[in-house]
């Protein structure tokens, strides 16, 4: 065992506290990673307060996670010791259902083992990247390549995937209009993507306060939805797809007549009441309402190559550890430009 420092949540109405945990033995098929930055993710803060209910203390925050690999265990040929690597949203799957063996192990039958409040097969409780060290799988290690540093790469492992597999599943690419619902964590993230893509990009916002953000970031057009009706009205029939990131309940009768004949509108977020729409808003021009989770180990490596080619990484403001309650508070508040990314580097001692 391996005892590192970490922060912690302890209790939903505590604030995370350092402490020491312990990471497992390596084993023949492990790698240990020295995490040189984790992001924040909103389902950290929810996960944290117990807003999805389900969480289990003491828990280890995190699933956005790079850093350097350490040490590998005897049968481990994917990655060697001094490697960029990164661990995303879950550490284990059963490998053997069909979503698992098609690389969509995010789906998997048997339940996906996630990087922190989850158990393994095995019984064990997984703890995230708010620490100093971890141990995973070879196999859920992702590889991080030149041409993105490990800080602003990050994010991706969540973000980044989050939106570049919707954009891919739906054909996000030239001749496509794409428009992205919220300029935040996500959606920043999205932009740049299906930019990068070749899509024709139109950020949906409630205000025009990102927009110089917007268009810096690839976006082609940029609108303000808060009492807009014009909006909705000028664009109607417009878009092929629409990616809604934010985690509010939208009225998206509204949204879906935006839509051009065969478009998907593909829910990110997860509100905290039900999704209400009327039919006749599905029956026109034969549109669909879709969801999606963060994406399989290929498309991951896929999404992380793509966005080293492209240069894209997460915009960020980089934090030390003895400030994550505050940030959790500004993420709440929607105050960050646009993910939080803590220096683990600050664990020590």
């Amino acid at each position: 065992m391996t005892t590192v420092n970490a922060y912690v949540a302890t209790a939903a109405d505590q604030p995370l506290e350092k402490r020491a945990i312990e990471r497992r033995e390596l084993g023949p098929k492990d790698v240990l990673i020295d995490i040189k930055f984790a992001g924040i993710c909103h389902s950290d803060i929810h996960t944290a307060r117990n807003e999805w209910k389900g969480t289990t203390y003491p828990v280890v925050p995190g699933h956005e996670i790079a850093g350097i690999v350490e040490a590998v265990g005897s049968e481990v040929t994917a990655h060697k010791v001094g490697d960029r690597v990164g661990v995303g949203c879950f550490v284990d799957s059963c490998g053997e259902c069909a979503a698992c063996k098609n690389g969509d192990e995010q789906y998997c039958e048997k339940g996906v083992v996630q990087t922190y409040n989850s158990n393994t097969y095995e019984g064990e409780f997984t703890n995230g990247g708010y620490s100093e060290k971890v141990v995973v799988t070879e196999k859920f290690v992702l590889r991080i390549p030149e041409g993105v540093e490990l800080d602003v790469a990050a994010p991706l492992l969540c973000a980044g995937i989050t939106l570049y597999a919707p954009l891919k599943h739906w054909g996000a690419g030239p001749g496509k209009k794409v428009a992205i619902i919220g300029l935040g964590g996500l959606g920043h993230v999205g932009v740049k993507i299906a930019h990068a893509l070749g899509a024709e990009v139109t950020v949906l916002s409630q205000t025009l306060n990102k927009e110089e953000d917007g268009k810096k970031f690839g976006a082609d057009h940029y609108y303000a939805t808060k009492d807009n009706d014009q909006l909705f009205s000028d664009h109607a029939n417009e878009f092929d797809l629409i990616i809604n990131t934010v985690s509010v309940n939208l009225p998206l009768d509204k949204y879906l007549r935006l839509l051009a004949v065969d478009g998907t509108l593909v829910e990110l977020g997860v509100p905290t009441k039900p999704l209400e729409v009327a039919a006749f808003s599905l029956l026109a021009n034969r549109r669909s309402l879709a969801g999606s989770m963060v994406g399989g180990i290929p498309l991951t490596q896929e999404m992380l190559d793509f966005c080293a080619e492209h240069h894209i990484g997460a915009e960020i403001e980089k934090i030390g550890a003895d400030e994550i309650n505050d940030a959790y508070d500004r993420v709440v508040d929607s105050d960050v430009r646009y993910r939080f990314v803590i220096d683990t580097a600050t664990l020590a001692g």
